[in-house]
């Protein structure tokens, strides 16, 4: 089910694109996201929608089991851009809207502080279920114009 980037039907300002089930996903989604971004002309800062974005599509791959492949859904919003990831396990991320303030992640181990950068480096983000399992997303501002 991979193929070209699709406009999203609804919204000429958005980008949907289905992703492979592999850790080959991540890099693949942060460029995506840069396209997408640069091609939408969002004015949100690229660098944090890919990192934020790799975040997300890491995450799905890891916690969801199968092969149905993951959805990234990039739109342009009056106010900056929205990021979803799809996948097909229902359980909401850990601790993502809701922080258990104990179970603060430990510097040393490499997993867990992934939750942590998006909720400190976007605007927004959240959860909702979907038709197939969940999606997963963040919002992150417009920057102001640059002034010379």
């Amino acid at each position: 089910m991979n193929g070209p980037a699709l406009p999203e039907p609804s919204s000429p300002a958005s980008w949907r694109i289905a992703l492979p089930h592999t850790t080959a996903a991540v890099p693949v989604a942060r460029a995506l996201v840069r396209t997408a971004l640069t091609d939408i002309e969002s004015s949100a800062d690229t660098d944090t929608a890919e990192l934020l974005t790799a975040e997300l599509v890491a995450n799905a791959v890891e916690h969801t089991y199968g092969q149905d492949p993951i959805e990234l859904v990039i739109e342009l919003l009056p106010t900056g851009c929205q990021v979803e990831v799809h996948d097909s396990n229902p359980l909401p991320p850990g601790d993502l809207t809701d922080p258990d303030a104990s179970c603060e992640p430990d510097p040393w181990q490499e997993h867990g502080r992934g939750l942590l950068l998006i909720r400190t480096l976007s605007s927004s983000c959240g959860h909702r279920p979907t038709a197939s399992g969940k999606a997963v997303w963040f919002t992150l501002p417009a920057r102001p114009p640059h002034r010379h």
